[in-house]
C-alpha cells in the first residue's frame, strides 16, 4: 500500500493508515443478497432457506430468538451464521486473524452472528463460549462490539 493509499480498514481502524499492529490487512466480505431480502421484509426464515450461506440471515433468526426468550434456537441459528461467516472469510482471503470492520457493510452478518453467538452462550451458561466469542468481536471489530453491546 502506497503512502497516499487509504486503508482497506475502516472507523476500526487508528487514523494512521494501519489495519492493526501486525499490519495484517482488513477483510471485506462481498455484497449479501440476503440483505436486500430482509429489507424488503421477506420473513428471514425464509430468506435463510434462499440463501443458506448468507450468515446475515442466521444472525437476524438469531437476534429474533434471542428476543423471544428462545434462548437454545438462538444459540443454534447464531452458530450457523457463525460457521457460514468463517467460510466466507476465509474465502475472500481471512486467515484466522486481522479486522473484520463494522462498517463495510456486507461484513455485518457475520459480526452480528458472533455477537448472538455470545449472548445465546452465555443465557445457556456457556461461559468459556461466551468469552470466547466476546474475545473474538472485539478482536475483529471494536466496532462491532459497542454496536452489539459486548
Amino acid at each position: 500500500m502506497s503512502p497516499t493509499e487509504p486503508s482497506r480498514g475502516s472507523s476500526d481502524v487508528a487514523a494512521g493508515g494501519t489495519d492493526n499492529l501486525l499490519g495484517i490487512p482488513a477483510t471485506e466480505l462481498p455484497p449479501d443478497p440476503a440483505a436486500d431480502r430482509l429489507a424488503q421484509g421477506v420473513d428471514p426464515t425464509d430468506v435463510a432457506r434462499m440463501y443458506p450461506a448468507s450468515s446475515l440471515a442466521w444472525a437476524v433468526l438469531a437476534e429474533d430468538a434471542l428476543d423471544d426468550g428462545r434462548v437454545v434456537d438462538a444459540y443454534a441459528y447464531a452458530r450457523t451464521g457463525y460457521h457460514r461467516g468463517l467460510d466466507a472469510l476465509r474465502r475472500n482471503g481471512w486467515r484466522g486473524q486481522g479486522p473484520v470492520p463494522w462498517s463495510h457493510e456486507p461484513n455485518r452478518g457475520f459480526l452480528r452472528a458472533l455477537g448472538a453467538l455470545a449472548r445465546a452462550a452465555s443465557a445457556i451458561g456457556e461461559t468459556d463460549e461466551q468469552r470466547r466469542c466476546t474475545m473474538f468481536l472485539r478482536d475483529s471489530s471494536r466496532e462491532a462490539a459497542e454496536a452489539l453491546g459486548l
